[in-house]
């Protein structure tokens, strides 16, 4: 049974990751649309799918129940707010960067983020490192700067993308709620300001007079939103999370191979190095991470 609930959980994970992986091509096609406008209607649909499907699921006592228990502690909404900003300023990033043909920092930014999301750990959360780790991180800081020297642009999209999510996730981790319920209450904060800015600057509220297609999408935002985030949820529960963790190169490696092969933007020696720095240092440690793992195992199972 247990063999079976983590075959479960890894098809999830993959399906998830997947749709990560591909989702430039839908914020590509949006093109004619600007990014803020995508942004908004994302938020706005994203928010109306998620009530829908707690309602379905019949969920909506446990939702309002959460959204009651975040009122009363201020710590705890002051965070979750925090959260639905920063996660919208990196859904605000990715969109305006596949539309400005830079796939590839995108890519590099989500190679980047686990780096990123433990260094923040180290930073915050007092996490120890070993000296390979250690010097994984520097690895990927002479790639980064590498990049930077020779090519001569700062690589601030994928910066800023691994940067925002790491914070983001640093938030979750300190205040834990359940995806769904996450999702739901995130875009609900963020949703009055996605309205007022369509009502405001969006002509007739955003939506392409006389294109079914480009409007079906932009409703549709949601669901390429909430689908993949609710797998991932799903998936997080049933497998390990050493599984999860090699799991998640899928989706920037399925960005980085459309950046160079379907958009054919430019990929240099400077490019290739970066990016060789960087899976060096993943590889380096994530098997730390698991040697690390499978002591702490053996060592327990010894006391026990």
């Amino acid at each position: 049974m247990q063999e079976r609930n983590i075959k479960k959980g890894i098809f999830y994970g993959v399906s998830a990751y997947l749709i990560w992986g591909f989702l430039p091509i839908y914020w590509k096609l949006l093109e004619p649309v600007s990014a803020e406008v995508v942004l908004a209607h994302r938020i706005i649909w994203s928010f109306i799918f998620m009530i829908v499907f707690i309602v379905i699921t019949k969920q909506l006592r446990s939702f309002l129940k959460e959204c009651k228990k975040i009122l009363h502690h201020k710590k705890t909404l002051l965070i979750i707010v925090s959260a639905s900003f920063i996660i919208s300023s990196n859904w605000l990033i990715f969109i305006w960067a596949v539309q400005a043909e830079r796939v590839i920092q995108v890519s590099l930014g989500y190679y980047i983020n686990p780096l990123m999301s433990v260094l923040f750990g180290v930073f915050f959360l007092k996490e120890k490192l070993s000296p390979a780790q250690i010097l994984s991180f520097v690895l990927a800081g002479i790639g980064v700067l590498y990049l930077t020297i020779t090519y001569g642009v700062f690589p601030w999209i994928s910066l800023s993308l691994a940067a925002t999510f790491a914070v983001y996730g640093l938030l979750k981790k300190v205040v834990p709620i359940r995806s769904a319920f996450s999702l739901a209450i995130e875009t609900l904060i963020v949703t009055p300001i996605a309205l007022i800015y369509l009502v405001i600057f969006g002509n007739n509220l955003g939506f392409a007079q006389g294109s079914f297609s480009i409007n079906l999408l932009l409703i549709s935002a949601g669901v390429a939103t909430a689908i993949p985030l609710l797998l991932f949820g799903s998936a997080v529960q049933l497998m390990p999370l050493s599984m999860s963790g090699f799991l998640q190169y899928i989706a920037p490696t399925i960005m980085l191979l459309m950046g160079i092969f379907l958009y054919n933007e430019p990929f240099s020696i400077p490019h290739l190095i970066t990016f060789t720095l960087i899976w060096i240092s993943l590889i380096l440690y994530m098997s730390t991470s698991l040697q690390h793992k499978k002591k702490a195992e053996l060592k327990h199972q010894k006391s026990i």
